[in-house]
């Protein structure tokens, strides 16, 4: 599954489970770790956990595997690697506290359709 389809399949499994303030960020010309970040707030740490868990069987059902998936128990913040696409889920006051899109600022904030 090609970078961009993986970010679109993530960014729906995130709208169909309401996660709130999603954000994609395009970091294929500043990291060659990933190409895309994909940011959401959850409403609860049971919600951040319930977007993670939509997030793996989505690409599972896809045929993709998650690597890994940190911060899971109970946590306000948790990261799933996709390889392609790291989607970080974090509690509104950890993403405010963290601010991770001001280290990315100068990368296009391609939005959570995917559209520029």
């Amino acid at each position: 599954m090609q970078a961009e389809q993986l970010k679109d399949l993530v960014v729906k499994a995130l709208e169909d489970i309401k996660a709130q303030d999603i954000s994609v960020i395009d970091v294929r010309d500043r990291t060659s770790v990933t190409d895309f970040m994909v940011l959401a707030s959850g409403t609860s740490s049971r919600h951040v956990k319930s977007l993670a868990d939509s997030v793996v069987i989505e690409a599972k059902e896809q045929g993709m595997r998650a690597g890994n998936v940190e911060g899971a128990a109970g946590s306000d913040w948790i990261l799933v690697d996709l390889g392609d696409v790291v989607v970080h889920l974090m509690m509104p006051a950890a993403r405010e506290f963290y601010d991770l899109e001001r280290f990315w600022r100068d990368a296009p904030d391609v939005g959570a359709a995917g559209s520029e």
